[in-house]
């Protein structure tokens, strides 16, 4: 199917001190996305201190040399804006989203934590409080919490930095030191380890300047040798099961490996739309048959990646499947449907139409999640984080278009059961 490719601009330059910019001005409308991406996410986490990556995220919230705790959000949310961040496998990202006249503000809220946050006792022993307490809410005391993205990775994968707990033991964060957390900012947190990209309403040749100004001087450190961090994929199927104390249904979720998505991108993407053309929409073929036909689910998602990131991590990374099924449901005869219908795809391919109408399901998708600047702004920055190319954004729905039905008809016979990681949910709220 023939989608053309978007046409944001883009341009690129890199500061002396080694910080890459990626600029995408969008004179549409008048606000501006900023982001910060740093290359260092929970596989970066030594052993003996899980969810550190996340909890320095936090840290970074809590002031710095020249403002006091809650300034940053405070100067974002008065002139009219909002601001987050958030930690993921292969990076962490800092943001904000505001007017076009609030543009300078962000950069120099930017470029003030890049030099130093402010690191205390008590703002880490505060941030740990914190982060414990986001456990609780999101995973130990909610149904499914953690599930699949904290339970697969260590059924599927054997080593500390794909395997762990990215948000965290509680006794690794209550045993985290003032200069564990300042050995992870001066490694991890340095210009040449770092991203600046702008989106949206700006002109180039006045905000070059700009990010000079207020980038510029900060110290120069390059970015850290990164592991290597490939395993082998697995030689026999894996399966566990839990109980949920809080999930009133069963659940069952899959794993299989795909190609490195950075230097095996065109191999990786069918990938990206067999799991569309299984799961996505009522037309597709695992909502069909599981939910509609057998009704052995009550729903069904497909995606690449444990956090969702399809184009912002690293291999290994895995495509997931996972089911929620009504009372009494058997996660065994779910698995043999999805199995039936791999082969069905494998030796049938696909219908009439069916390719075409899922790519361009994912086209709309695509072009509606860029059409914000924030949209561009962080992908952009990962983009030229990971493969040096932000301008990929633009080609994603061409080539999407591009994949053809021997790809997909390839990928799905690739996924066999003898490669499958699973995790099944018993339900424990009736007990």
């Amino acid at each position: 199917m023939k989608i053309p490719a978007t046409r944001y601009p883009v341009e690129r330059l890199t500061l002396d001190n080694g910080l890459r910019v990626v600029l995408a001005p969008d004179r549409s409308a008048p606000v501006v996305g900023v982001a910060v991406v740093y290359d260092v996410g929970i596989r970066s986490e030594p052993e003996g201190r899980t969810g550190f990556a996340h909890l320095f995220e936090h840290l970074m919230f809590q002031g710095s040399a020249n403002l006091e705790k809650l300034v940053h959000a405070r100067h974002v949310q008065g002139a009219g804006g909002s601001f987050n961040g958030s930690t993921h496998l292969d990076y962490t990202d800092y943001y904000e989203v505001l007017p076009s006249g609030g543009l300078e503000r962000a950069l120099f809220l930017e470029a003030d934590r890049m030099r130093g946050p402010r690191l205390t006792e008590e703002n880490l022993r505060n941030q740990v409080d914190v982060v414990k307490e986001e456990i609780r809410v999101n995973v130990l005391n909610r149904p499914y919490g953690g599930f699949p993205w904290l339970k697969l990775p260590p059924v599927v994968f054997d080593t500390f930095p794909n395997a762990h707990d990215g948000y965290g033991s509680f006794e690794d964060l209550e045993s985290a030191t003032l200069p564990d957390a300042e050995e992870f900012f001066e490694r991890y947190y340095a210009c040449g380890n770092a991203v600046l990209s702008v989106a949206g309403d700006f002109d180039v040749a006045k905000i070059t300047p700009l990010i000079e100004r207020h980038f510029g001087d900060v110290p120069a450190r390059p970015a850290p040798e990164r592991p290597d961090f490939d395993e082998p994929d697995l030689a026999a199927e894996k399966r566990e099961s839990y109980t949920d104390r809080l999930a009133p249904l069963p659940a069952v979720a899959s794993a299989w490996r795909v190609p490195d998505p950075v230097n095996s991108f065109s191999d990786y993407l069918p990938f990206l739309v067999l799991a569309e053309v299984l799961t996505d929409g009522e037309a597709s073929r695992l909502v069909e048959r599981l939910v509609q036909r057998d009704r052995t689910a009550t729903s069904i998602g497909g995606y690449i990646g444990f956090m969702g990131d399809e184009f912002g991590v690293r291999n290994p990374t895995a495509m997931l499947l996972q089911a929620h099924m009504p009372p009494g449901g058997d996660a065994e005869k779910v698995l043999r449907t999805v199995d039936e219908e791999l082969d069905r795809l494998a030796s049938d391919g696909l219908g009439a139409g069916e390719l075409a109408r899922t790519q361009a399901r994912m086209a709309t998708h695509h072009l509606r999640d860029t059409d914000a600047v924030l949209g561009r702004a962080l992908p952009m920055a990962v983009l030229e984080l990971q493969r040096g190319r932000p301008e990929l954004l633009n080609e994603v729905p061409k080539l999407v278009g591009e994949v053809t039905e021997a790809q997909i008809v390839a990928a799905a016979a690739s996924l066999r059961p003898e490669r499958r990681a699973t995790v099944e949910v018993v339900p424990g709220a009736a007990a």
